[in-house]
């Protein structure tokens, strides 16, 4: 791997294992802007593994935000699922006053990328909300694109809507909030139990996001979730690690949970500061 590449913030290689980076929101640091398009091309170029959020709009068409209403991340006000293409074109983010990426823009830029590319899209809105129009306009939009697109959620009726749809495009799932209320419910055993049937159920998806805290939980109280996803054959996202101070590197309780994370070996890393992370990590290993 090249110093260039090193410095980019793309994976982490460690015990013969590799690990990607992912940019979080489209950042490849907490500096950078929400949501920008250039860090996006930059991402492109550079073969990222990256993520954004998706809304549905009015039209069925969607728009990259987070949020369920304008407000919090643009200088519109109301449900952005009330809102037209026509609607969405004068607003801007409130970061840097740049317009918001429709899906229509995100298929023309997703036309030439590096193959290793990868785009996450986390669609915010449940199967009910987005309905058969939504996932028709990611079929119109997303079919042929160059770049590797994986589409999440935690809507399990949404990504089987899609697999018939689109089935070339990557599937996962973030079963996350529903095994924080099971396991405190019913213990880690019955988390072990719903884990395996979402990873054999019928979404058929090729990763599951995981919030590392519960990896770390799960890992403390005899249950592996990584090994588990991967002896069935898919690959685990733990989100979302970011260091509070990316120029000093890790913290002593910071170092404790992430190469306890890392000895577990999860396929990506979701994270606000990869090269700091990057950065970091080789600090350390080579203390």
């Amino acid at each position: 791997m090249t110093r260039l590449l090193d410095a980019q913030g793309l994976e982490i290689s460690h015990e013969g294992h590799r690990t990607r980076l992912k940019w979080h929101r489209l950042r490849k640091q907490c500096a950078d802007p929400l949501f920008s398009a250039e860090v996006m091309a930059e991402g492109f170029a550079a073969g990222a593994s990256m993520e954004l959020d998706l809304r549905v709009r009015a039209d069925g068409g969607f728009v990259v935000l987070h949020d369920k209403e304008l407000e919090g991340e643009t200088t519109g006000h109301g449900p952005v699922a009330e809102k037209s293409v026509s609607d969405l074109r004068d607003i801007r983010m409130q970061e840097g006053d740049r317009p918001l990426i429709l899906s229509e823009d995100l298929a023309a830029m997703m036309q030439s990328t590096h193959p290793a590319a990868l785009l996450q899209f986390d669609m915010k809105d449940d199967f009910e909300a987005i309905g058969a129009r939504g996932v028709a306009h990611l079929a119109a939009h997303f079919r042929d694109i160059a770049a590797s697109v994986i589409v999440s959620g935690d809507s399990l009726d949404l990504i089987v809507a899609v697999k018939e749809k689109l089935p070339d495009l990557l599937r996962g799932i973030d079963p996350t909030d529903k095994l924080y209320g099971i396991r405190k419910a019913s213990g880690w055993k019955a988390v072990e139990t719903e884990l395996r049937a979402d990873l054999r159920g019928p979404t058929e998806p090729d990763t599951i996001y995981l919030h590392w805290p519960l990896i770390l939980d799960a890992a403390n109280a005899g249950l592996d979730m990584i090994a588990l996803c991967q002896d069935e054959g898919k690959r685990v996202d733990a989100w979302t690690f970011t260091l509070k101070d990316p120029e000093a590197g890790f913290s002593e309780e910071e170092w404790r949970g992430f190469s306890a994370l890392m000895a577990l070996k999860p396929d990506q890393i979701t994270t606000d500061e990869a090269p700091a992370t990057e950065r970091a990590w080789r600090r350390r290993m080579a203390d």
